[in-house]
Formats: C-alpha cells, structure tokens, sequence
C-alpha cells in the first residue's frame, strides 16, 4: 500500500505551503556517500517532502562546507523539477553587505544550490546592533519584487524583534516575516510556549521548529560525536541525563524516543513544518512514522506525557534572544 502524502500548512500567510517536514542539510549530503543521497532525497520527495533547507552554516573563515554544492547535484540526478520542490537558504545578519544588504549573499547561495530563486530565506540570528530593521526589511522586500524569493522568516529572533518587522513591513508596505525557526523540542519549549510569541502566532506567524533532536540526545542517545547547535540556558546536561526516562516512555507508547520527539514539534499550532536531518532512507521512513504516533496517541496526550522533560522552564526567558 502506497503511503498517503504528508499533510501539508501554510507558511504564515503566504501564498507557498509546506509538508509538516522539511528536510534539513547541515552537514547530511557531505557526510553520505553520492548515491545514498540520491536515495534519500528521492525518496523524501516521493513520500511527499516539499521543503528542503539548504542554508549553510559559516563563513569563509571556517572550514569548507559543501553539502548545499552536493544537494544541488543531487536534484540534478534525480532529475526533479524546480517546482516541484521548495528551497529554503540561511542569510546572516552578520554578512550584510551596507551597500547591497543581502544581495551578495543570496546570489553565492543561489549558485551554490543551482538555482535561480529561493522560496525562503531564513535570516540568522541577530547579533549585530549596527544594521537598522528598516534596512533589513526594504531589502527583503527588493528581493522580492525581483523574483529572487518568494518569503521570508527568522531563525532564532526576540519576540520583540520580530514584532518591529511586523510594524515596519506595515508601515512600508512590504511583506511580512512569516515564519520564525526556533528551537523547539520536549526539552526546549520556554520560548515558542511562551506569552511574547503567541501574540505572534495569533497574527499570523509560523513556527519552523528545529532541533528537535537536540543533535541525537532526544533520539535515545547519551553520547554523540556529531556537532550539536548552542545551549541556550545550559540545559544540556539535564536533558542527557532525562535521556533513559524519555526513552523509557517512547517504549510505553510503541514508538522509538526519535518519533516520539518529532511528533510533539506537531502538537504545536502554530507550526507549519517541522525540521530535521536524516541520513539514510531508513532513518528518514522512521522519522516520518512520528505522524503514526501523532494520530494514535493524541496531541493532548502527548503534550501531557513529556511534561516532565520540559528542562528550560524558568532559566530562559520565553521573550527569545
């Protein structure tokens, strides 16, 4: 029996929706061999994932990253359409161009991932003081009015933050941020839970929830040697040592620990898609088996059960960074 395509959100409100995955590419395609990928991605699209982040994290100051290179020769070989999927790309606050803003980094992405246009770009954290809102905003919105993206979002911004370029794209007539990746999982939840971001969602935006997996620990490990992304409130001690509890409660609902934590990113309204790497076919099949356990066990019910896992509550401030 085929089975049946991934349901699918929109994205703020923007004309463009998602399947409630996305399949991430931090370090997946260079750490694979050619053909694997080729079969992950294939398969990906033939089970009905629309949306494919291929932002890379870095500069020309660190070590080479090729995976966005890699992805692209990967469509390539499986021989899909450009509409047929979604491209989304990371922009960095901190290589804003004071001259062209994002422009120069948009193109090298672009041309890194063979391709004409982004369907979404994600700006990266906000860690420089010196580049005004207003700036950001009216070049996003040039970009747009010249077809080199569709919409756009932010990756890890203050409530606050984030309501200015709601007010300032109002003001200019420009298009809104519809969409804010945040770190969302059992153990992370102060901020996309919080009172600041739902006066966000009720206005329109989604969520992109993203490591999910806190880098493998949620997926039943207690070590790992991958890289895994910052600690805000550090917490990461705490969630290693839930590990076996959380483990022990995917046993009792009949799914593994990985399935489990991706199901309840979904319990979230306000969340168009859910993030997340995988690096062989199998490990892909079990992650979208999270659905399964969504359906079966109920979101209620799983909010409910993972409670105890909650590590941040009351060391980060639901306000965001």
């Amino acid at each position: 029996m085929t089975p049946a395509p991934l349901p699918r959100r929109r994205i703020g409100r923007s004309e463009l929706e998602t399947s409630v995955f996305s399949l991430g590419s931090w370090h997946i395609y260079d750490r694979m061999h050619f053909e694997d990928a080729a079969e992950l991605v294939r398969t990906a699209l033939d089970r009905g994932i629309t949306l494919f982040d291929v932002g890379v994290y870095g500069n020309r100051e660190m070590p080479p990253a090729f995976t966005d290179v890699l992805f692209s020769a990967v469509i390539r070989a499986v021989g899909v359409r450009r509409d047929d999927y979604l491209l989304s790309e990371k922009l960095w606050v901190e290589g804003w161009d004071d001259e062209s803003g994002f422009r120069p980094q948009l193109d090298r992405a672009l041309f890194r991932a063979g391709a004409e246009h982004a369907d979404l770009v994600i700006v990266g954290d906000l860690r420089r003081d010196d580049v005004e809102l207003r700036d950001i905003v009216l070049n996003l919105a040039e970009l747009r009015r010249d077809g080199l993206i569709r919409a756009w979002g932010v990756n890890n911004w203050s409530a606050t933050s984030i309501q200015s370029l709601i007010d300032i794209a109002a003001a200019e007539g420009a298009p809104v941020p519809e969409i804010a990746q945040l770190k969302y999982s059992v153990s992370r939840r102060a901020i996309p839970d919080g009172e600041p971001f739902a006066r966000l969602w009720e206005l329109g935006l989604s969520m992109q929830a993203s490591d999910v997996l806190e880098g493998g620990y949620l997926a039943g490990k207690v070590a790992t040697e991958r890289e895994v992304g910052r600690d805000p409130g550090g917490i990461r001690r705490r969630i290693i040592d839930d590990v076996p509890g959380f483990a022990r409660l995917a046993e009792e609902l009949h799914c593994a620990p990985a399935q489990l934590a991706i199901a309840f990113t979904l319990t979230h309204p306000a969340t168009a898609t859910t993030l997340f790497g995988a690096s062989s076919v199998a490990q892909l099949e079990a992650n979208l088996g999270s659905l399964d356990v969504l359906d079966r066990v109920g979101a209620e019910e799983i909010r409910a059960r993972v409670e105890p896992f909650r590590a941040d509550r009351g060391l980060v401030d639901p306000e965001g960074p």
